[in-house]
């Protein structure tokens, strides 16, 4: 694994460095909430290994994590008082307290709490300084543990006071078992995959995805491409796109792609269209140059999905991220379908499935075949920059092993 990547975690750690001591834990706990109940556990569920895994060693966990997108100023619909309540029906045995504030000589009283096993604080968002990494912050934060954690992967691309500021003021400093499993994967394979090594790119834009093509491309063997950024290749190629989503001032960057990794470029052969996504009654299926000037490509074909599963069936090692398709309407969820199902299959053979977040993720669990892929990224962003090659700050702050 890249060394930069290569950090402490809590397996790391002496009994003298954890018994009786406070571990501050950054988690990602930014889950959906309806009418004051948690409606996706997901994340939560995510954490726990870690969190259990320190309590067993003697440690008093303190929680911090963030919660939507309020403006670094108390949002009621943003507290983590539900997530709270969640967390102690996940584990009953523990006795688990929230605390309505962060930064404050409240919440660092709470932590010393001797009857407490494991305490949530609130929305580390509501805290002016935590999307600036502000200095002063990142100290506060620090008197709030004896030493730090950071099981937060869908978060460790920010450079927050709770996810890279605080690892520089608490140590030692070091990853979740979560995170772990994270750049285990993710970094095993970039950095050494069984072979055959097929990458699966979907989602609407070409544009969100060029660094991931770049990066990827020298190190796959197959790079497949789906979902409407296929049709910005397909009009690099002149093939008519009708009303399909095609990003014009990216034409000549596919155009390059096309002409550098031609041999490992698998393109959609065919595509299931409509005249619109409400009129999903009327799709079609047409071959990969004859989609109608009044219609859209909304998922990519029957043939096309067969030739993706023969793909990755054939593979060793499978990275997917982004749809092939507007998976949330029938019957555009075809494609992305295959692939889930391909993959699981290629899971049950032996290769290593990993699924990159967001909504590929979604996807997944959707179909109910989370348990039958290796792994399945809980950072949309963060694995689609790690994907990208790039430093995760909240990684980077780490203790080195």
């Amino acid at each position: 694994m890249n060394p930069r990547m290569n950090k402490k975690t809590i397996r790391d750690l002496t009994d003298a460095q954890v018994r009786g001591k406070r571990a501050l834990v950054r988690v990602d706990f930014n889950v959906p909430i309806d009418a004051g109940r948690v409606t996706d556990d997901t994340r939560i569920r995510a954490a726990l290994p870690t969190i259990q895994a320190l309590l067993d060693r003697g440690a008093r966990v303190v929680l911090l994590s963030h919660l939507g997108r309020p403006k670094g100023k108390p949002e009621p619909k943003y507290s983590l008082e539900p997530v709270a309540r969640r967390l102690g029906e996940l584990m009953p045995k523990q006795h688990i307290i929230f605390v309505e504030s962060t930064d404050t000589d409240e919440a660092t009283k709470a932590t010393h709490d001797s009857s407490a096993h494991v305490i949530l604080l609130e929305n580390t968002r509501f805290l002016g300084g935590e999307e600036t990494n502000d200095e002063r912050l990142a100290r506060g934060l620090a008197e709030l543990g004896d030493f730090y954690v950071n099981d937060a992967f869908g978060s460790a691309h920010r450079a927050h006071a709770s996810t890279e500021g605080v690892a520089h003021w608490l140590k030692p400093a070091v990853a979740g078992l979560l995170m772990q499993k994270e750049l285990d994967y993710l970094g095993g394979a970039l950095e050494n995959p069984r072979r055959p090594f097929v990458a699966v790119l979907g989602g609407a834009k070409i544009s969100g995805k060029i660094d991931v093509i770049e990066h990827l491309l020298p190190k796959v063997d197959r790079l497949i491409v789906g979902g409407a950024m296929a049709c910005t290749f397909f009009r690099a190629m002149g093939v008519e796109t009708g009303k399909s989503l095609v990003e014009n001032d990216r034409v000549d960057m596919a155009k390059d792609l096309l002409a550098r990794g031609a041999k490992k470029l698998l393109l959609p052969d065919d595509a299931t269209v409509a005249p619109s996504l409400d009129a999903a009654a009327r799709a079609h299926d047409v071959a990969q140059d004859a989609i109608p000037p009044d219609e859209a490509m909304f998922d990519i074909g029957p043939a096309s999905a067969s030739q993706f599963a023969d793909a990755i069936a054939a593979a060793s090692t499978i990275v997917w991220n982004g749809p092939m398709g507007v998976f949330e309407t029938k019957p555009f969820d075809a494609g992305t379908r295959a692939v889930a199902e391909a993959m699981a299959g290629a899971t049950e053979r032996g290769a290593t499935t990993i699924v990159g977040g967001g909504d590929s993720a979604a996807a997944v669990a959707e179909m109910g075949l989370e348990s039958a892929m290796s792994h399945v990224s809980t950072g949309g962003g963060a694995s689609l920059e790690f994907l990208e090659g790039k430093i995760l700050p909240g990684v980077a702050a780490l203790d080195d092993k």
